[in-house]
This record gives C-alpha cells, structure tokens and sequence, in this order.
C-alpha cells in the first residue's frame, strides 16, 4: 500500500502527497494530475510502473492545493505559477536527491512547464525524463470544444464569468448530486467514443473533492499560460506526449506543438480517445511512460547531493 503523508507549504496549504518505493531508488517518478481531478486518476500507471521497475523507481503522486485531499488556498495562489513552486516543494520533500521523471496530464502537465520556467536551474539538476498526457503550452490557443468558432467563444464567455463567481466560493465543493445529474456532459467533454462506467464514476468523484475556488479560480492562468520557449530549453531530454483526437479540451495541435520543440520527443495521438487517456488508454500511456522510463535508467547515475530548489 502506498504511504499517505503531508507537504506542508506557507500559509497553511497541506497537499495530500501517496508514495510507493524505496526512498534511494534510482528515480522517482511524480505524477501530476489534471484540473479538478486528483491523484486517484494514475492508479492503473501507478500499478504498472510499480510492477515494471520494481525497487529501481520510486513513484509519488500528490493532490494539488484545492483538489482532492488537500486543503484549499487564498484565490491570491490559486495561479500555474504557485503550482510551479508547489512542485518544486513536493519533489524537495519527496525526493531531495536522485534523478526524477515528470508526468503531467492536462493541468499537471502545465504545472511541470510552470517549475521548468521558475526554477530553472533546479529543473537542469534534477529533472532526466518527461511525459506529457493530454495537456498543452499554449493556454486555450487550440481549444474549441470540438465546435464552430462562434459557439466556442461564448462558451469561453460564460466559462470566464462562472469561474470568477465559482473562485469567490471559497472551501464549498460541488454538490455530488448535482455532478451525477451532470455526468452526461462530463463524459461529452472529457472522454471519447467510449467510457468505462467505472472511470466516469471515479472523475465525478473527483470532482466532488475539487473546491470550487480551485475550480474558477485557476482558470486565468491556464488560459493566458504560454510556455513552447521553456520547452524548448528542454530538448535534450528523453520525453513522450500523448493525446486523444477526440480530445475536446488540449486536441491533437496541443501535443503537436509540444513535440514539435522537443525532438527527443515520442508522440502517441490515440484514435477514439478523448481528455482522460490515462483511463481510456491506459495501455498506450503506460508503454509512453515505461518507454521513457527505460532511456532514463539506461543513462548513467550522476554522483553526488543535487542542488536545492531555490524560490523564482
């Protein structure tokens, strides 16, 4: 069973932080989960890298602040750039030394272009692999919804006024009720041609974890976010993107984009396959992950205490 514990970070934020594996294993691999989800979303990766690598990895997987167990923040921090430092926090509690692997689906996958920008240096030192699921560089550049340009624009509309009333509800969260009686538009939005109940089930609960000032409040960031230039300091590492060409919310150019500057870069587009691909494909996401998993342990293992994250 994975151990439970807490990062406790300024002003009170706790983020609920599972960790499985040795703490001096080769590498650590953090996964970081997408926007009103949490940590639960890995758990068919969690299972198959655990039984992949065995005591070579180390595997952790946190809640971000306002999702899942983790407690909720002041809207002044409910930004990609607070995420970045939260990272940077989770991976010197976690694993202060040793190599790691981030993987990031959607939002996560934001956060992970967000600590490369703001700490660079400890990024350089610490990070030797990468994996990005369903996310995007370039804020909402490329979302449409999978609708016509007019219909896309007052979706955006009426997203950015409810997000700026839901950020002002503070520790409330979604009434679960409500969210089942909403799961026929969850599943629209966030899944493919086909849904295994069980997963629907496990994202609406997750949802019912997220406050609401998480659920407005990070919205402006993830929006406005533009990072292909950080990436593109980060070529030299072995890396994968995936996507799903039913994705409604980062579609195919999202990752196209991503690999397109990261030319170590494996990129899987899933047919069918909408915004939840660790559920939909688990497989294709797992062979991504062992996939760069395997060029990071076939490279040899730095010696010596890594430098410490240091504030942007």
């Amino acid at each position: 069973m994975p151990e439970q514990s807490e990062v406790r970070l300024d002003e009170g934020v706790r983020l609920h932080v599972e960790t499985s594996g040795a703490v001096d294993a080769e590498v650590t691999v953090i996964l970081l989960h997408g926007w009103t989800l949490d940590g639960r979303s890995w758990h068919r990766q969690l299972a198959a890298l655990g039984e992949a690598a065995g005591t070579a990895v180390r595997l952790v997987a946190y809640d971000a602040r306002g999702h899942g167990r983790s407690s909720c923040m002041p809207l002044r921090t409910a930004t990609l750039a607070q995420l970045g430092d939260d990272l940077a926090a989770v991976i010197e509690a976690t694993a202060p030394t040793g190599r790691i692997v981030l993987v990031g689906h959607s939002l996560g996958g934001m956060t992970i272009m967000e600590y490369a920008h703001r700490h660079p240096e400890h990024f350089a030192a610490r990070t030797a692999g990468l994996a990005f699921v369903s996310t995007t560089a370039e804020g909402h550049t490329h979302t449409v919804y999978g609708l016509s340009s007019r219909i896309t624009r007052l979706i955006r509309l009426a997203e950015t006024t409810g997000a700026g009333v839901l950020a002002r509800c503070g520790s409330w969260r979604p009434p679960l009720a409500l969210l089942r009686a909403l799961r026929p538009s969850i599943r629209w939005l966030l899944f493919g041609e086909t849904c295994d109940p069980a997963d629907i089930r496990l994202v609406t609960s997750s949802v019912a974890r997220a406050t609401l000032r998480s659920i407005g409040g990070f919205r402006a960031s993830i929006g406005a976010q533009h990072r292909l230039d950080t990436l593109a300091q980060l070529a030299h590492l072995p890396a994968a993107a995936l996507v799903g060409d039913r994705d409604r919310l980062t579609p195919p150019p999202c990752a196209e984009s991503i690999a397109a500057v990261l030319p170590n870069t494996e990129l899987t587009v899933c047919p069918g396959a909408g915004h939840m691909l660790m559920m939909e494909r688990p497989d294709e996401v797992n062979s991504a992950l062992l996939g760069v998993l395997r060029q990071v342990l076939d490279r040899p293992r730095p010696a010596g205490r890594l430098t410490p994250a240091s504030p942007a």
